[in-house]
């Protein structure tokens, strides 16, 4: 049987080594005929030459051969090895044959050691390359997510790990956190991509502001409601370098890249202090606020503001304030009440 040829193709086709493949071949052979003759100890090669399968059998040398598939006389044995002795162990072609079911176990082996090593040439690839943001195009849009080819490779980003309301087509150019590399294939997906979580905006970040990525610039909190808003705290510890500014850039030229990538979704910037009313107070941004009253353990907060504010601090389905009250890890809520309630509280207490 010739296999150079199906294996010239398979190297072709997969770009693995031609011994590697070789290899595989005549595991998958001799896993046939195990099937097969299960007590025959059987092995398999290919003949660089001829590029033929050999097949051979360990047999016994005997006196009166009983069983053809596991014994030889004594005379066809010395014919292969002349100073061959009884009860020797010789290995000899092997004649019997195999039929569809083994061929189709010996195509099963092949697929399979072919998976595991291609797997583990992409688990060497991108393991380094974990919690990094790639960059590829969309190759296939399916119900539960979308296939992204990255270099020569496919990952893919699941429906549960993409932004709510985006929409993708093939050859779409697209920007994506590896969240995680598998050892081996889960639901034949290898790599897999992640564009929801805070994470992802925060490498944004680390890519477009080179102060943030050398670290002048300190991410303390980032939080996000994936396709609405993401906020983010920053600090410095240089009284040169303004930690908002710098991230906002001269005419939002550094904040731009990342909106871009981000679609409709909105950032708010603010600078982190200890000071807790204040955090509160840049927290709770577009909106503005009159008076924050903090409870003694720190963990909640009442928030006057004028009614026009209101819808502002609370965002679409309240996820302003609660994004506010992630950010600043304290529980917010908002006063019930106008203005001039507030200013009537104000004088009362003076």
């Amino acid at each position: 049987m010739k296999l150079f040829d199906v294996i010239e193709a398979l190297v072709e086709e997969r770009g693995l080594e031609k011994d590697v493949l070789t290899s595989i071949v005549c595991e998958g052979m001799l896993a046939a005929y195990q099937k097969r003759y299960p007590l025959v100890n059987v092995r398999v090669q290919v003949d660089k030459k001829s590029g033929e399968l050999l097949v051979e059998a360990e047999k016994k040398v005997v006196v009166s051969v009983e069983n053809d598939d596991t014994e030889i006389s004594l005379r066809k044995a010395r014919n292969i090895e002349k100073n061959t002795e009884l009860d020797e162990l010789l290995w000899v072609p092997f004649e019997g044959s195999i039929g569809r079911i083994e061929i189709l176990r010996a195509k099963q082996v092949i697929a399979q050691k072919i998976k595991e090593i291609e797997a583990l040439e992409v688990y060497n690839e991108f393991k380094d390359k974990e919690g990094m943001i790639l960059q590829g195009v969309v190759h296939k849009v399916e119900q539960n997510g979308v296939l992204v080819k990255i270099q020569d490779y496919l990952a893919f980003l699941p429906r549960s790990l993409s932004v709510p309301g985006e929409k993708y087509s093939p050859n779409f150019p697209i920007k994506a956190l590896l969240k995680e590399v598998l050892e081996q294939p889960r639901n034949e997906n290898q790599l897999i991509l992640d564009r929801s979580s805070a994470e992802f905006v925060k490498k944004l970040f680390e890519i477009e502001i080179p102060e943030v990525f050398e670290q002048l610039v300190e991410i303390k909190k980032i939080v996000r409601v994936a396709g609405y808003k993401t906020k983010v705290a920053v600090t410095s510890y240089d009284a040169n370098i303004d930690p908002v500014g710098t991230c906002v850039g001269v005419n939002g030229v550094r904040i731009k890249p990342i909106l871009k990538d981000l679609g409709s979704e909105k950032i708010d910037i603010v600078a982190w202090t200890d000071v807790k009313e204040q955090f509160i107070k840049s927290s709770l941004k577009p909106a503005e606020i009159n008076r924050i009253d903090i409870s003694d353990d720190e963990k909640s907060a009442l928030v006057w503001l004028d009614d026009d504010q209101r819808s502002l601090a609370i965002g679409k389905m309240g996820q302003n304030i609660n994004l506010a009250s992630e950010l600043s890890g304290v529980q917010i809520e908002l006063a019930q009440g106008k203005k001039e309630d507030l200013d009537k509280k104000l004088r009362a207490e003076f």
